[in-house]
């Protein structure tokens, strides 16, 4: 047990709406003073292409902290600028930024990251989606050191969350949120007592989460509907899983899909990829082997439809038995 440090200054880097929980939870918190935050530039969104601040930039205008937004850290200015602030503790969550090793040296004490992923797994941009894709049943947050490696640094705090059969990304991402705020109060508390320990992490046990990408949202229904089930889920709510379906005539349409569950066998009887029909308020797909049932399809260009809305526009019979 070190000598308790008092509250620590911390500079917090982030953009998304997960690092903005992080930031709440500091801003809340006795055990550290937020004094400034860094977010990437506002960037043009939307139909209209108007500039909007970022989740983490509104959360600290919100609570009047200064707000920091370079393009990188290349310009010496940038990081005398960071430097001056004389920071104990860099707290970043989902920045968007690789930061150099010579912004990483400037806190006091160290920089602390908060990653989603049970490291060493999972290292990388897209850990939610990729852990949800794998089929995994547990995911959770770490908060680690940084260091000049891809998510590398030694852990001071891991907490596991378990993911339910038919939880998506969006839902998984919003309790990691909440409980990557949680678990980077708790890493500050640590580091202020000096109780801590920090874990290097095994590297032959590590994988990587690559970005995702639009193209990996198409559905191939060939598979068995547990992969089918695990993409749908780990896609949603973006980019989004989506296939091309042709109707009776002929006619081709770009259906989106959210995230149903795994029906009854179909023995592989019918065509993958074949719209049965609605049954209980869900739309039935086949796949290689069983039947998926999704609640809503969106065709491409329209508004989303419920399962039964659909099959009554869409398909002969409005129902299956």
């Amino acid at each position: 047990m070190g000598e308790d440090k008092g509250r620590l200054r911390v500079v917090f880097m982030g953009t998304p709406d997960f690092a903005a929980e992080s930031l709440r939870a500091l801003i809340a918190s006795d055990e550290c003073e937020v004094v400034a935050v860094y977010t990437q530039p506002d960037r043009p969104c939307g139909r209209g292409q108007q500039c909007r601040p970022s989740p983490v930039k509104v959360v600290a205008l919100e609570n009047g902290i200064g707000v920091f937004q370079p393009v990188n850290f290349k310009d010496q200015k940038d990081v005398d600028e960071l430097a001056a602030l004389g920071p104990d503790v860099l707290v970043v969550a989902a920045y968007g930024l690789i930061l150099p090793q010579s912004v990483l040296d400037i806190p006091k004490y160290m920089p602390l990251n908060v990653h989603a992923s049970l490291l060493p797994k999972y290292r990388g941009a897209a850990p939610i989606q990729r852990c949800i894709q794998d089929g995994e049943f547990v995911t959770g947050i770490s908060i680690m050191k940084m260091e000049a490696g891809l998510d590398t640094g030694p852990v001071m705090v891991m907490r596991a969350l378990r993911i339910a059969h038919n939880d998506h990304a969006g839902q998984i991402h919003d309790e990691l949120a909440l409980l990557g705020g949680q678990c980077i109060v708790e890493a500050l508390s640590r580091l202020r007592t000096g109780s801590y320990e920090l874990k290097p992490q095994d590297d032959s046990l590590a994988s990587y989460a690559k970005k995702l990408s639009k193209q990996e949202g198409e559905i191939d229904w060939n598979r068995p509907a547990e992969q089918i089930h695990n993409q749908i889920r780990a896609m949603y709510p973006w980019p989004g899983a989506y296939f091309q379906w042709t109707n009776e005539t002929g006619k081709k349409l770009r259906l989106n899909v959210v995230p149903g569950e795994v029906g009854a066998d179909d023995s592989g009887a019918i065509e993958p990829g074949t719209i049965l029909g609605e049954i209980d308020g869900r739309l039935a797909i086949a796949t290689a082997d069983k039947v998926y049932l999704t609640p809503e399809v969106k065709p491409e260009g329209k508004k989303a439809m419920s399962a039964e809305a659909f099959a009554c526009g869409y398909l002969k019979d409005c129902t299956v038995d």
